[in-house]
């Protein structure tokens, strides 16, 4: 009784947590149009990224304690899928307007059982974005039911192979080190540089 109270109350905070998230890509997308025939300006988006992160992070933790099966997880994988997905392309949209350094990744995972590896890929996709704050990883369950998700995979010709990646519009599979992805992303070279110049100028 104790574990579904405390489990139920975490059910309302994500809630919370995604109608916020909601709010906030609502706003971006308004401020967006509002943008497009202005010069460009720098739209903040680090709440937002927060926020996803922290919903991802709890849905995770839902699934482990409740069980992938559980209605009520499914559902909010469901709508966290399509919060995702609804922030990527608005990123991808303001990068494209502004001249942004955001670089995108698309993971594509299984809970069926048939992905050994999928849980040292979000380790290996976790450090990825901790190392480049400019990288946005978004993870998507293949097997979602969500027909966005599903035109994704389809769009990215993803197949049930996994881990599944998305790097430059490409998939590539199988379980890949830290060192791996940045020989796929010759760019992350130049983030890395950067930031030590500015750095070393501090």
């Amino acid at each position: 009784l104790i574990s579904n109270y405390f489990d139920n109350r975490r059910i309302d905070e994500i809630k919370s947590i995604q109608d916020g998230i909601s709010m906030n890509i609502l706003s971006s997308e308004t401020q967006f149009d509002l943008l497009k025939e202005t010069p460009c300006e720098d739209v903040s988006n680090s709440s937002l990224s927060q926020q996803l992160s922290t919903l991802g992070a709890q849905v995770s933790y839902l699934e482990s304690t409740r069980g992938y099966d559980d209605t009520q997880v499914i559902q909010l994988k469901q709508e966290y899928s399509l919060l995702e997905i609804k922030d990527y392309i608005l990123m991808q949209n303001m990068t494209q307007k502004c001249g942004g350094k955001s670089v995108f990744v698309l993971y594509f995972y299984s809970n069926k059982g048939d992905c050994p590896d999928c849980v040292n890929a979000g380790a290996v996709l976790t450090a990825l974005s901790e190392d480049y704050p400019p990288v946005r990883v978004y993870s998507f369950d293949y097997n979602s039911g969500v027909s966005a998700v599903d035109t994704l995979e389809g769009i990215y010709n993803v197949k049930a192979k996994f881990p599944a990646l998305v790097i430059h519009n490409k998939p590539t599979y199988g379980l890949k080190s830290l060192n791996d992805i940045e020989g796929l992303m010759p760019e992350l070279a130049k983030m890395a540089s950067s930031t030590m110049a500015t750095s070393t100028r501090k």
